[in-house]
């Protein structure tokens, strides 16, 4: 399936993501899977952080990229795009998002073939006011997973499609869950060292003990430690990983200790 593009063309500084079709010794070239399959060009330079001797040591015909737009000119048709600005965080979210938006037209079509209808139909008289209300048709999908068929009542979509949206959700759509984490670096260099970072660690949690996350702490090897969160959404994730670690430094600092966290 052709995800359906946005628009026309990608913004500067978008992240895309694409389908390598040919590789020439001076860069790559992309299909924009995002943008009906329009081409964009991976110059050599911008291939890896390295020095790029082989391009086919990194890159390989028919692979899915995620790439970052430097340069358009709609009227030439050109596209130039990076890969080594691509930090291996952002390519991850964005192939998640990716996926995301393949599911979620998926699910159209499946409610649209149930009454009868287009997948254009259904994403004008649907998709495309959830997009409006949640920034992504997965992400409305997952509220209606969530709170049910009120949330397209909300948004004024007509009663034919309500109940067999919801349905769908309901079915194939878990309710939304994010996922936040921090690498800290936690020392206290008294005889009671360790039992004092336990304790840090221990007045972290009970600080958020009220609130509805799930909680991973675990060690990458003293001193680092992984501080993970799973929330409904990032705000509630980032506010409760952020009173984490606030209340260990305080706590360790209590102690003679120190809670740093490292530079990336």
């Amino acid at each position: 399936m052709v995800v359906r593009p946005k628009r026309e063309y990608p913004e500067k500084g978008d992240l895309v993501i694409g389908t390598v079709t040919r590789i020439a010794n001076h860069g790559a070239y992309v299909q924009l899977d995002e943008y009906d399959n329009k081409e964009g060009m991976i110059h050599i330079s911008e291939i890896a952080l390295s020095w790029v001797r082989n391009i086919r040591n990194f890159v390989r015909e028919k692979q899915k990229v995620v790439a970052k737009v430097l340069r358009i000119n709609p009227q030439k048709g050109f596209i130039d795009l990076s890969l080594r600005r691509v930090n291996e965080q952002q390519r991850r979210q964005k192939i998640q998002e990716w996926k995301r938006t393949q599911k979620a037209e998926k699910l159209l079509e499946m409610a649209a073939a149930k009454i009868g209808k287009t997948l254009d139909e259904a994403y004008t008289e649907v998709g495309s006011k959830l997009e409006e209300a949640y920034g992504s048709i997965y992400r409305g999908l997952e509220i209606i997973s969530e709170k049910g068929l009120k949330v397209l009542e909300d948004l004024g979509v007509n009663k034919e499609w309500i109940e067999v949206v919801t349905e769908i959700a309901k079915t194939h759509v878990e309710p939304p869950k994010v996922n936040v984490a921090r690498t800290v670096e936690m020392t206290c260099w008294k005889r009671a060292g360790i039992e004092a970072i336990k304790k840090a660690f221990r007045d972290a949690i009970s600080a958020v003990q009220n609130e509805e996350i799930t909680i991973n702490i675990y060690t990458l090897g003293s001193p680092k430690y992984r501080i993970e969160i799973t929330a409904d959404d990032y705000k509630q994730a980032e506010s409760a990983l952020e009173k984490i670690i606030n209340t260990a430094k305080a706590s360790i600092e209590n102690e003679g200790g120190t809670l740093v966290i490292p530079k990336s």
